[in-house]
């Protein structure tokens, strides 16, 4: 670990404070065939106080019976003050190499890396930025997928330090990302109602945006840094926006983000965090159950 030396507050009359959060793992996962088997979080970290500072943590050779493993995983959290902007920075990187699952999935390298800044002034709500996040090889049965990356899906930080979450803005922008997967032909009975169930979320956030935004804990939606997948040359795989859908093995959703709020006591307004999943597995068939990696989450609790 290693600590960072805050800067003095030189700017504004009262005097705002901050709490870091960040979060990341390596890979998490529940299998039920064929065998019964939960994975803990490998590699947890978190950072989650005042001070900041910077914590990492890695892990290497993890197998689960031959069926999920890699060679190499590390995660990374880190908070600090901006020498640039007097605002406070949290960063979480989660890093997971050699990645194998059921020898269709491999990569040789995914990154998945959140981070916040929280302004001095009115800085309740953080500018955010997924740079860093990155997939090397990411294979299905030794074919290499072609991305595209769509980093701005979060857009500006609202004006008038209001959340995410009663932005107009943002919110049309997850919701036409959203419909163009939901609306597709072809695509799967279970993945169009959980589409067609996100789409209702947003249209109810949309619909609470113009009296205040949403309160409390629980509001959250699910937008991704990848925008589109290209073709693979193997018969019935198709891709739906950053959905893979592969016969036999089940759903692949790259890049996703969470957007949810948390509340605190001491804080009139709700935090916002972002947590983002490299990869989300869903398996059924040669397999079955879930398998998540890797994750990194950041956010901060501010106040005023």
């Amino acid at each position: 670990m290693a600590t960072m030396t805050e800067l003095p507050n030189t700017v504004g009359r009262q005097t705002p404070y901050h709490d870091y959060h960040a979060e990341a793992s390596v890979l998490s996962a529940h299998l039920q065939r064929p065998i019964e088997q939960k994975i803990e979080p490998q590699s947890p970290v978190s950072l989650n106080d005042r001070r900041g500072g910077h914590f990492t943590r890695y892990v290497e050779n993890v197998s689960v019976e031959g069926l999920v493993s890699f060679t190499r995983g590390e995660t990374r959290v880190s908070g600090s003050r901006s020498l640039k902007t007097n605002g406070w920075v949290t960063l979480s990187t989660s890093i997971i190499e050699g990645l194998d699952v059921f020898e269709i999935i491999t990569a040789d390298r995914v990154v998945s890396q959140v981070s916040t800044e929280h302004p001095y002034e009115d800085g309740h709500f953080p500018d955010v930025t997924f740079l860093g996040t990155q997939f090397e090889n990411l294979s299905v049965s030794g074919f290499p997928l072609s991305l595209t990356f769509k980093f701005d899906i979060c857009g500006k930080r609202p004006t008038g330090d209001r959340s995410y979450l009663e932005d107009r803005t943002f919110l049309s922008g997850v919701r036409e990302q959203t419909a163009k997967i939901a609306d597709a032909v072809g695509l799967p009975t279970e993945l169009k109602a959980r589409y067609d169930e996100r789409l209702a979320n947003i249209d109810r956030l949309i619909e609470e945006s113009g009296n205040g935004g949403p309160r409390g804990d629980g509001p959250k939606l699910i937008c991704s840094v990848i925008e589109s997948i290209g073709k693979i040359p193997i018969p019935g795989v198709e891709s739906y926006g950053n959905v893979l859908v592969i016969p036999d093995f089940g759903s692949v959703a790259l890049g996703e983000i969470e957007i949810g709020q948390r509340t605190y006591k001491d804080s009139e307004k709700p935090c916002v965090y972002f947590a983002l999943t490299g990869i989300n597995m869903k398996l059924g068939c040669v397999g079955d159950g879930v398998v998540q990696t890797p994750t990194a989450l950041a956010n901060g609790h501010h106040k005023p």
